[in-house]
């Protein structure tokens, strides 16, 4: 058993903070896949936000018997509105930690420097660093004790222009995700839009969208065996 941090944003839009966008969060599918493929496998998980407490949600399908299960227990939902704050967190106590997308997290996740910190003591102390769709967006600026990214020289997935551009914001997000993965020296891997793609580089587990949300916690569970 090994107890995983799950990253959510705290941003609540799709667009810069007070414009009028479409409402956004963490996506539900991004969280609920992971978390129950994890948990089953009897691991433990905590959720923090850049700011800690509450959190906001995107991708809200109940008809998903998943998402339902996740959204319906009163305990998880609660702590996904009360998320711990990243002065709560002490990495030692991490085997990996796992930043969920939805849309909110490019105006959020890559700023945060506090989790950017964490993330690295949890990879360098053996752990696994995780994230799927937007999530990758926290990844852009970990820094590790050598100076270098960790994102450079690995092979990386995450939600591509042509993604961007099929869901209509294109020219509404504050970066191209892929493009600033690759300036970091990420080797980008796409495949077909809104197609699963699941990408392990060393103790890095990346997937390109909502598909690959599942996908990105089962490659996680064997590296969790030896974190």
């Amino acid at each position: 058993m090994s107890r995983i941090l799950f990253v959510l944003t705290n941003h609540d839009r799709k667009g810069p903070p007070g414009s009028n966008a479409a409402p956004s969060g963490f996506y539900l599918s991004e969280v609920s896949h992971p978390h129950q493929v994890l948990t089953e496998a009897n691991h433990v998980i905590d959720f923090v936000s850049p700011k800690g407490g509450k959190t906001h949600v995107d991708g809200f399908d109940l008809e998903d018997p998943v998402n339902a299960s996740f959204w319906n227990n009163p305990t998880l939902r609660s702590a996904t509105e009360n998320t711990l704050a990243p002065a709560q967190i002490n990495p030692s106590d991490y085997a990996a930690i796992f930043y969920a997308g939805g849309h909110a997290t490019m105006w959020d996740l890559a700023d945060s420097k506090e989790l950017a910190a964490i993330a690295a003591r949890i990879y360098e102390h053996g752990g696994l660093v995780a994230a799927v769709c937007h999530g990758p967006a926290g990844l852009i600026n970990i820094t590790l004790s050598d100076g270098h990214y960790l994102v450079e020289g690995k092979d990386i997935s995450a939600f591509t222009n042509d993604e961007e551009r099929a869901v209509g914001l294109y020219d509404t997000v504050p970066f191209l995700l892929a493009d600033a993965l690759q300036a970091r020296g990420a080797r980008h891997l796409p495949t077909a839009n809104f197609q699963p793609r699941i990408v392990v580089s060393e103790r890095l587990i990346t997937g390109q969208n909502p598909a690959s949300a599942k996908g990105v916690a089962d490659a996680m569970l064997p590296l969790l065996a030896h974190a």
